[in-house]
């Protein structure tokens, strides 16, 4: 049996590993911003500068990272398909990490040189990375939806990366006068579901199943909701761009219709499993697919209520992103990285006084942060809703508490300090000479 040295199973982790400490630290940064912002979260003025940094955090520092870091490791596993360059995947690290907080500082702050340095960094940074997957899809040796929602998904992560410049140009020229608001508006979507949702769909059709032990489930709605999701964007986009409402309502169906079609697939998957029990991280993504469901239902309301629903549409992006987006990124998270520092640690074998993949965090602090979390979130939409700043402000505070703790576990997983007091998961303890290998191979 080849049986690779600690230095050599660290080394094949490196990449993803060193792309989820980084998405890590932003996700915290982007916490403690939405404290800093919550007085104009409660005035429903999402376009302003100090909202639209700290918005950059979540989605190009938290989201966008984690999702190249999970790009990085699961193409060459669970897709076959080796890196095509992987010393670009460590330089388009190196250049876009900075970037984003240049970028995201600059904005907030109305300091050009950060913005321009920002922006020409983040712009090298997603180039450098669409170019690496691009050249690696054609390398794999299955293409089914995750292959296809990978390449729809890169797809608009370039267009939303043209229309933030767009944006960004706009600032200091004012040449979009009143289609700013619209031009936003398309940004907002193309990047958070053409490109960040869209990829979600895609990968959690491989991920789901393996998670929660399913078998036998129906997997065609998958590729209903990619289709659905792909082709709503562009029509919805075009409807806010020209000021045509019924072209932006068609484009606001057929984007609820795929929505719909994920969340079915996804009950597909949870009926189906063997096991009964769902582990924490699993109940992360359920609270971020309740939350993905009701942003599509306050959705519609928007788009009926148009200019006179600033609070509305900023509760409705703040629950499509922090309740949907974040909350199911956050459960993959409890998945994947502990399992990853494991077999990274430990050889992907069970052996004497060696912990089990469950006890590489808390789960009784994983609970209480989704309670936490969860609650937050829901009183930031309410404070948003009636106006209140104080009350935006404490939800914002006690967000950033749940981040804090999922911090630490991040921190205690990569510090190989387990904890004891765990439930059992079917990931947790694999049998004796059992190999966890070809699960996180899998992965």
């Amino acid at each position: 049996m080849n049986v690779l040295s600690p230095e050599a199973r660290a080394g094949r982790f490196a990449l993803p590993g060193a792309h989820f400490a980084v998405a890590t630290c932003y996700l915290v940064a982007a916490a403690a911003g939405l404290v800093w912002i919550a007085p104009q979260l409660a005035a429903g003025d999402f376009a302003s500068p100090r909202v639209a940094g700290v918005t950059h955090l979540f989605t190009l520092g938290w989201l966008t990272t984690t999702i190249f870091g999970a790009l990085y490791q699961l193409m060459p596993n669970a897709m076959a398909a080796p890196i095509r360059w992987p010393r670009v995947g460590w330089a388009s690290l190196a250049v876009f990490a900075p970037g984003v907080g240049a970028f995201a500082l600059g904005v907030a702050r109305g300091a050009a040189v950060a913005e321009y340095l920002g922006i020409c960094l983040v712009a090298l940074g997603v180039a450098l990375t669409v170019g690496n997957v691009a050249a690696t899809l054609p390398r794999a040796r299955r293409r089914d939806e995750m292959w296809a929602g990978i390449a729809i998904a890169i797809t608009y992560l370039s267009a939303a990366l043209v229309l933030g410049a767009l944006l960004f140009h706009n600032l200091r020229t004012g040449d979009l006068a009143a289609a700013r608001v619209r031009v936003l508006a398309t940004h907002l979507h193309v990047a958070i579901v053409g490109w960040v949702l869209v990829m979600i769909v895609g990968v959690s059709h491989r991920l789901l199943p393996m998670f929660l032990i399913a078998r036998g489930a129906d997997t065609r709605w998958t590729r209903r909701a990619l289709a659905s999701l792909a082709a709503g964007v562009p029509i919805l986009g075009v409807g806010f761009l020209t000021h045509r409402a019924p072209v932006a309502w068609v484009g606001a169906a057929v984007l609820d219709l795929g929505i719909a079609f994920f969340l079915y697939q996804a009950s597909c998957f949870v009926r189906a499993r063997v096991r009964k029990r769902i582990d924490i991280g699993m109940r992360y993504a359920g609270v971020g697919v309740s939350f993905l469901a009701l942003a599509a239902a306050l959705g519609a309301i928007v788009l009926w209520r148009r200019p006179l629903s600033m609070r509305l549409a900023t509760t409705y992006v703040l629950l499509g992103l922090l309740g949907g987006i974040v909350m199911f990124v956050i459960g993959l998270f409890y998945k994947i990285v502990p399992m990853l520092a494991w077999t990274a640690r430990y050889g992907g074998q069970a052996k004497p006084n060696v912990p089990t993949i469950a006890e590489m965090f808390s789960e009784r602090v994983a609970r209480a942060q989704l309670v936490l979390m969860t609650g937050a979130i829901l009183a930031i939409a309410g404070a948003i809703l009636s106006g209140s700043s104080i009350g935006a402000r404490i939800g914002a505070a006690a967000f950033l508490v749940g981040v804090l703790l999922f911090g630490s576990q991040i921190l205690r997983v990569a510090l190989g300090r387990p904890s004891r007091r765990h439930e059992p998961d079917e990931l947790a303890a694999p049998r004796p000479g059992r190999s966890a290998r070809a699960v996180v191979t899998r992965v």
